[in-house]
């Protein structure tokens, strides 16, 4: 038979024990150390200076002096001398010193936050989980299916409104929402090294296009990926009678997305949409101001755009007289549209740098 119980290691009362008030005391003390067990601290590696009697601690590491080796153990002043209580899986301690329970793990110690109840709160929780282990990095994460944040009712005492602030330290730091898919971030949505509302997509998680920024200073909004160009002609496009003939736009002033080809004159739709469509034809005479100026924009080269076409029939003034279209179509990924220009009567010119083709996505 063992001389000790098997949990608090309380010494037992042996058969015909002299003296058996020291073995009984030396349980009690025991007792009176392990059962509502608190603790001062867990901080503390070296033994203080002046313990009250019946004080306890939980050695820190590394231990040195009378608490040597007890890293992890309890170290109880009583009588004038460290009593050394070895604990278990399953012990609980509370803790004077940050006001919170500690449980016994396999090995070590672990802070508890106690529930809450209406008089109570969790204040300056170092980690929350919920159905997962927060991380340092992560202090707080989740793994759920459903979250839900309402507001407190007036009828409950609140206001009836719910606001949720984030904040970040300066202007170059970044602060918004990271959208992931198999943890690959694929959006951005907020402020993101800087104080403009950016609105960011991805299909690796490295190369982000911004798809919508707003300048807090002006409240302007820019969608800097929008598929949109202006095109022009430097030099003078001849056009003789009685056959459409495309104008070669094959400069740029601005090109987003690359979607204006300068070598085949055409627009490309990068995707799917509705577009506005606009040209302006400037007529150079060559022999008769007689000619009559047409325009049009061609759909996939083979059919005209529903309200583009426009026609001058007056007499023309030599580059000042100009034909201006504009249309709304819509367009598949990869249609294309190109600017065409027509003589009745009399041939002419189509003026270089005030013939110019322009379009952008619109929906």
């Amino acid at each position: 038979m063992s001389s000790n119980s098997t949990n608090l290691q309380l010494p037992y009362l042996a058969a015909n024990q002299a003296q058996k008030h020291v073995t009984v005391n030396e349980a009690l003390r025991l007792l009176d150390a392990a059962v509502q067990l608190t603790v001062q601290s867990a901080s503390l590696a070296d033994p203080p200076g002046s313990p009250g009697d019946g004080q306890a601690w939980i050695v820190a590491s590394p231990a040195t002096g009378a608490w040597d080796g007890w890293e992890g153990e309890i170290a109880y002043w009583v009588d004038g001398a460290w009593q050394r209580l070895t604990p278990r899986p399953g012990w609980r301690a509370f803790n004077i010193a940050d006001g919170h329970l500690w449980l016994r793990e396999a090995s070590a110690w672990r802070a508890v936050q106690l529930l809450p109840t209406e008089q109570a709160a969790i204040q300056n929780a170092a980690r929350i989980g919920i159905g997962m282990d927060a991380t340092s990095g992560q202090p707080f994460s989740a793994k759920l299916n459903a979250a839900l944040w309402t507001a407190l009712y007036a009828g409950d005492g609140g206001t009836g409104s719910l606001t949720t602030t984030l904040n970040k330290e300066g202007a170059g730091d970044d602060l918004g929402l990271v959208l992931q898919s198999g943890f690959v971030t694929k959006a951005l949505i907020g402020l993101f090294g800087s104080d403009r509302l950016r609105f960011a997509v991805s299909a690796n998680g490295a190369d982000f296009f911004d798809g919508f920024i707003l300048d807090p200073g002006t409240g302007i909004p820019d969608l800097p990926n929008l598929p949109r160009f202006k095109g022009y002609t430097n030099y003078d496009n001849y056009v003789g009678v009685g056959s459409w003939t495309t104008i070669g736009i094959n400069n740029t002033d601005y090109n987003d997305q690359g979607a204006f080809d300068a070598g085949t004159n055409r627009f490309v739709a990068p995707v799917a949409g509705t577009y506005l469509f606009g040209a302006s034809l400037l007529y150079k005479v060559n022999a008769s101001t007689n000619a009559r100026m047409r325009g049009r924009l061609l759909l996939n080269g083979t059919t005209e755009i529903r309200g583009s076409f426009g026609e001058i029939s007056g007499a023309h003034q030599s580059e000042a007289t100009a034909l201006w279209l504009q249309t709304l179509t819509p367009l598949a990924e990869g249609d294309t549209v190109e600017l065409q220009a027509y003589f009745r009567a009399a041939d002419g010119y189509f003026a270089a740098n005030g013939t110019t083709f322009w379009g952008t996505k619109i929906g």
